[in-house]
Formats: C-alpha cells, sequence, structure tokens
C-alpha cells in the first residue's frame, strides 16, 4: 500500500509520506547544519509524519475525522532514549506545539509530552518498511549555566528547523512547485550600496563640525566590522547618525565573516517604520523586511513575496519588535517558531537597547548569549543611553565598544543643559509653559496631560497621548512640525510617545522624573538642529506636587532617577546613566526575572522535563491589561466599523481598525460601557458609541475618578 500524505485542493495530484518525509528531512538538516545539528533536523524530518502511515490518516485525507499523526513520531524517538528522547519534543509539537515535559503521573492524552507518549493512536507500524530512524550526533552546544537553559533553546531552535521545512515542503506541494519565494542573504552587493549612499560624507573630516564627528563614528563602524563576530556596544549620542553607522558595521561584519543577513530590533513602533525607510532608501525595497503588528503584506501577486518571507524572516534586513523577536524565542507555537533558525549566524542589533524590560531582563539576555556563543550570531548593543548589561551576560563574553571616544561625542553632540526645578505645582507648570514661545512638556500620565493641556490658553497649544488614535497622532504631529518650521508658537503637552523617533526641535524641553533614560531622549527633543546655544536651551526635569497613580514598574526608575538627580547636577551625563543604570539593576535584581523563566528550564534539565508550554504561555512583555476602542469619526473609519459591526474578522482588518483606535484599561472600559458609550462586539474590540465623547484636540474624554499611567 502506498501511504499518502498530502493531496491537493483539485485532487489531482499526490504526496507519500516517504517522498514529503524525505523533503522535510533534507531542508530541516539544511536550517540546522548552520548550527552543526544538520543530524537533528534531517532526524527530525524523517520522523515527524510516521503517524501518517495509517489506515485512520489515510481516510482522513478523505474527508474523514481527525486523526493524531504527530504522537506517532515522538513515541518512536522516545523509545530510543538518550537524545533521541529529547527530539520526540519536536516532533510531537510540530503542529499543536511544543510540549511541556509533564511527569509520570500524567494520564494517557494529556498535553504534556508524557501525556502524549502514553496515548493510544491509530496503528502505524508499516513506517518501518520504508523509513529506518536516521542517526543523530552530540549537540555542539557549549553549556551555559546548569545547561537546562541551553538545552531547551537547542531544541527550539531544531524545532523552528522541522517546522519551517514542514511548511516550505507543503507549500510547495499545493503550489504545484511555485511559491514566490526569493530568498536571498547578505552580499556584497549591499555593502556597495551603502558605501555608495555615505560617499560624500567620507569627505569631511573636520571633527569640529557635526558632519566631521559623523563621518568619524561611521567610519569606526566599517573598521570595527571587520572584528571577529561577539557581542559590540554602539554607544552614539543623539544626532550622531547611529542608523547609518549600526547599518554600515552589519554590513560590513556580514560580509566578512559570511553572516546571512540582518536582524534589527526596535522598540518603538515610530522608530520602525522611520528606519526601515532608510535602510530602504540606501538598499533597495526588497533586501528590507518589516516584521510588526502594524504591517500587513496582502496577498496581492506583488506583495505575495513580502508575504511569504515575513514568516520565517527570509530577507536580508529584516526590521521588528522587542515584543516579537523576545516572544518568539520563547514561544512554543509553530508559526512563531518557525523564523528562529534564521537567527542563527546573523547579526542582530539591538536598538535603544536600555528599553528591554527589567522584569525579563535576565532571561532576554540569557537568550541573547546563546544566540552569540552556540548560533554564530553577532549581537550589537545599540543605544545613547548605554545599560551596565555586561554583568548579565556570560563571564568569557566580552562586550567591545564600537564607537570612538564616547565622552567625547557625548559632550560634543550635547545640545542642552539639564537642569531640575526640584517638585512644582501643576498651577506652576501651566505657569511656566505658559509663557513659553516654543517648549515641549512630558509627564508620566495620560489624564495628566489633558489637564495640563486644559488650563493653557492661547494659540498653538498642542495635546499629544494614546488617547488620542494613531491616524489622528499623525496629522497633529504634520501640523506640529509645520508650525515649528515656520517659527510659530508651539507649546506640545506630551506623553512619552514623543521621546523617540519623533523628529521635532524646541526651545525648551520639560520632563516630569522619569527614568535617566527617559529623560536624556526627551532631551533629545531640545535644540536637536544645534541651532541654539547651550544657555539657551534648557531641559527641564521636575516633579509635581500632585500625586497620581503610577504603576509599580514605573515607580522604581522614577525613584532611583531621584537619587541620581541628587548626586549629580547633570543627570544626562555619562556617569549619571551608568550609576542610573547600576543602582535600577541592583534594586530589581530578585524580579529581573520575574516569572522565574531562566531556573524554570535550568531545573527541569534533570528529568528532561522542559516547560515549553506553559513558559510560553507566561512570556508576556507586553501584559494584556488594556482593550481596544474604536472610533468611528472619520469616513475610511465608518467603512471600518460596518465591516466590524457585521462580524467581519481578519488579521489585515483589525489590524487596520487599530488605526483608528485606542487602547484603555479595564477600569477605565468597565466605566465608559456602564454609561453606555461603547458598543461592545467581542472581546476582542468595542466601537465608541458617544463620537462627542472623543475630541479633536485631545483625543478620548476619560471623565474618570482614577488615575493610571501613561501607554507608550
Amino acid at each position: 500500500m502506498q501511504y499518502l500524505a498530502h493531496i491537493s485542493e483539485d485532487g489531482k495530484r499526490e504526496q507519500t509520506v516517504l517522498e514529503h518525509s524525505r523533503n522535510v528531512a533534507r531542508l530541516a538538516g539544511d536550517f540546522a547544519e548552520h548550527f552543526q545539528a544538520g543530524t537533528w533536523g534531517y532526524c527530525c524530518g524523517m520522523m515527524h509524519d510516521i503517524g501518517k502511515h495509517s489506515q485512520g490518516f489515510q481516510m482522513r485525507l478523505k474527508g474523514g475525522p481527525p486523526v493524531d499523526h504527530s504522537t506517532a513520531g515522538a513515541k518512536e524517538l522516545n523509545r530510543k532514549k538518550g537524545f533521541y528522547a529529547l527530539a520526540a519534543y519536536c516532533t510531537a509539537g510540530h503542529h499543536a506545539g511544543l510540549p511541556d515535559g509533564g511527569g509520570k503521573a500524567d494520564g494517557a492524552g494529556t498535553a504534556s509530552l508524557q501525556g502524549r507518549l502514553k496515548k493510544t493512536v491509530p496503528e502505524y507500524k508499516d513506517y518501518q518498511k520504508e523509513i529506518e530512524i536516521p542517526e543523530i550526533q552530540n549537540p555542539a552546544v557549549k553549556m551555559i549555566g546548569k545547561g537546562g537553559f541551553t538545552v531547551s533553546f537547542f531544541l527550539r531552535m531544531v524545532y523552528s528547523c522541522l517546522v519551517d521545512a514542514d511548511f516550505l515542503d507543503t507549500e510547495q506541494f499545493m503550489a504545484d512547485g511555485y511559491t514566490a519565494r526569493e530568498p536571498e542573504g547578505i552580499s556584497e552587493k549591499h555593502l556597495e550600496k551603502l558605501m555608495g549612499y555615505v560617499g560624500g560624507w567620507m569627505e569631511n573630516t573636520d571633527r569640529t563640525t557635526v558632519k566631521g564627528r559623523r563621518t568619524e563614528i561611521l567610519d569606526a563602524c566599517i573598521k570595527m566590522g571587520r572584528e571577529k563576530p561577539g557581542v559590540f556596544s554602539l554607544t552614539v549620542p543623539t544626532g550622531g547618525g547611529k542608523t547609518v553607522s549600526s547599518l554600515a558595521f552589519a554590513l560590513k561584519h556580514a560580509c566578512t565573516y559570511g553572516k546571512e543577513r540582518i536582524i534589527y530590533v526596535i522598540p518603538y513602533m515610530n522608530i520602525i517604520e522611520q528606519n526601515a525607510a532608510v535602510f530602504r532608501d540606501i538598499l533597495g525595497e526588497d533586501a528590507v523586511l518589516e516584521c510588526h503588528s502594524n504591517v500587513e503584506y496582502d496577498d496581492r501577486e506583488e506583495f505575495k513575496p513580502m508575504q511569504l518571507a515575513a514568516e520565517n524572516f527570509d530577507k536580508p534586513v529584516v526590521v521588528t519588535t522587542n515584543v516579537e523577536f523576545f516572544e518568539s524565542l520563547f514561544s512554543n507555537k509553530s508559526s512563531k517558531c518557525r523564523k528562529l533558525h534564521n537567527l542563527a549566524n546573523s547579526v542582530i542589533i539591538f536598538d535603544e537597547a536600555q528599553m528591554l524590560p527589567t522584569a525579563y531582563l535576565k532571561p532576554c539576555v540569557r537568550a541573547m548569549a546563546e544566540l552569540a556563543v552556540n548560533y554564530g550570531s553577532t549581537l550589537v548593543l545599540c543605544t545613547a543611553t548605554q545599560p551596565s548589561l555586561q554583568k548579565f551576560f556570560p563571564e568569557d563574553i566580552q562586550i567591545r565598544e564600537i564607537c570612538p571616544d564616547v565622552e567625547g561625542q557625548f559632550a560634543f553632540f550635547k545640545r542642552s543643559e539639564v537642569e531640575s526645578l526640584g517638585t512644582i505645582t501643576e498651577a506652576e507648570l501651566a505657569e511656566r509653559l505658559g509663557k513659553e514661545q516654543s517648549a515641549l512638556c512630558i509627564l508620566n500620565n495620560r489624564k495628566r496631560v489633558q489637564k495640563i493641556y486644559a488650563g493653557l490658553e492661547g494659540d498653538g497649544i498642542y495635546h499629544l497621548s494614546t488617547y488620542m488614535y494613531p491616524e489622528h497622532r499623525k496629522r497633529k504631529l504634520a501640523e506640529i512640525k509645520t508650525r515649528l518650521k515656520e517659527g510659530k508658537r508651539c507649546v506640545v503637552v506630551a506623553t512619552s510617545l514623543v521621546e523617540a523617533g519623533v523628529d521635532m526641535d524646541f526651545e525648551k524641553v520639560y520632563r516630569e522624573l522619569a527614568g535617566i533614560d527617559s529623560v536624556v531622549q526627551a532631551a533629545g527633543r531640545c535644540n536637536r538642529e544645534g541651532k541654539r546655544s547651550l544657555d539657551e536651551s534648557r531641559t527641564y526635569v521636575f516633579e509635581l506636587c500632585e500625586q497620581m497613580g503610577l504603576p509599580a514598574e514605573q515607580r522604581l526608575p522614577i525613584k532611583v532617577a531621584g537619587m541620581v538627580s541628587k548626586k549629580f547636577g547633570d543627570v544626562s551625563s555619562l556617569q549619571a546613566i551608568e550609576s542610573y543604570f547600576k543602582r535600577l539593576h541592583y534594586l530589581k535584581d530578585g524580579s529581573l526575572d520575574e516569572k522565574g523563566m531562566i531556573e524554570r528550564f535550568e531545573s527541569g534539565a534533570l528529568q528532561a522535563d522542559y516547560p515549553f508550554a506553559s513558559a510560553a504561555k507566561d512570556f508576556k512583555l507586553i501584559e494584556q491589561r488594556t482593550k481596544m476602542v474604536f472610533i468611528g469619526k472619520e469616513k475610511k473609519a465608518a467603512e471600518l466599523e460596518k465591516r466590524l459591526c457585521c462580524g467581519e474578522r481578519s488579521r489585515k482588518l483589525l489590524r487596520d481598525a487599530g488605526h483608528y483606535s485606542i487602547q484603555i484599561y479595564e477600569k477605565d472600559f468597565e466605566k465608559l460601557e456602564a454609561a453606555g458609550y461603547l458598543k461592545v462586539l467581542d472581546a476582542e474590540i468595542a466601537v465608541l458609541r458617544e463620537h462627542e465623547q472623543y475630541r479633536e484636540d485631545r483625543g478620548m474624554r476619560m471623565d474618570v475618578d482614577f488615575g493610571e499611567a501613561v501607554l507608550y
């Protein structure tokens, strides 16, 4: 009997289990060979679908009931014990996701690996007529710590190879050989394009000029690109040309050492879109892939290659978010994990590295260390406020600085004096802002932003916060930039959303006390273009007498920043920044791995019980404490609202709706719903019934009695 793996949608073509298994094994083995695990990938590929050698599955292909075909491979690998028992995780989870290991007490059919192994599945012994279990070799990994985290990371990478290979071969068969995929890695042509782009810059070497300083930094990045792979830092002040310089290092390094792609990991959406535009300008449209929640490549033919590439990071330069990157590294789902093997042998740049969430700092750094030590990746910690991360890496990893004369560069690019106002009242703040011609005021709380804004009078007063939906904010930002360019009065009261990636230049900046990194980012909006003297440019840091509620994760950085500000006259100095991060990490040492991620995997090593599923569920860089409210005031939004209210749902529709939506905390949501302002459609979204509750000048009116922290 011939056992089939797939039948085409038109019923005219068939793929046998043996053919599919061999294809997947070859692909998975090739992928895994990038980290010397080719035999693991090949073995998992050959064994993943042996459960299709059953009458039950063959009936399933003809419309019969669902059949478990994933457990069989795990059973056979587990019987061989040793390394094979570890590979069983990958075959068992190639559809449902990597399971928890579980214990001997787990009953048959429970979701754990132990439960799966006890499960009765349709007879599949005929696989032995076609497939022998391939040999696998010792994993070529260096153990970090106790070894449990290292082994679990290795298994997730092998799993990535398997599921990507399975997806790709199935896709190819169903498309009858054509998939619109155009795999391409970094090559000399990309480096040549960059050198052509910056060629004119390199002529200016006068260190007394901005262009000359940028040239110095750029030249250092190109030269350091020849250094052997490892972990680097690039500490460049605002205005120093960090985006292009980091790309120059990455391209030179990739070409020198045969790295296959460049991955940019960025905390803010607005920075992602901005940086991706720069990279496309340099390297071309097809060389750059954005992979984050605000981009959706549709299924039109011209976008098909990008849509497919987004599934597995298959482009020379990939730009993604902290959330997408790290949650994928700790995920157990095939859709999230399939791209992970393409992180191997890459240059990975962590832009604004200080923005790594402190509650997950240790597991994030540990995952970064695994990529550097065991998967041939070069890491670059790129920031204007370098946190002290060296102590979180293994001792044999030494972080090398790329930027020459860091202190000198920071002194040169300093654009404003930072001055403390101490503790003031809201009325005093409003009075100062009322006298300013060009000023930005950044506060820690959205409701406080609305309150201060409401107390200001006169022309050229603006409000910016996430109480305004993205399309609305975009228009306001355009107005603000035009007004600043024309030299008209412009006073903006905003949340921290304007601190990074927003190109605005104010004479004065007022910043409510926050983490020192936030203060430095805010100071970067003052005299940004360097057209005024330091004496004319001030960044004022203050605390407000009137208290508003803040979550615990924001209170400690503010407390530490207050301690540092008392010791250092200038909190934006390198010494103050270093002191801030050392104190913050010391005081939070016990909660730098809040969910105990590292120990959960380390402790599982003795029994090979790795908590893949439960850890994935707990690892959330952004806790889901908010709900989405859609505002259908604009013509395009009104059309989207009709579709939403009719029950239509798709990833693209929800992403389009996100441009006209705000996120609010659950308690605010409940209050608005109780007042009849919301029409709740489902767990995904609610629609604002009363459009007058949303104002053109300051977004959603939140007439509630309690405070909340700003959403970034």
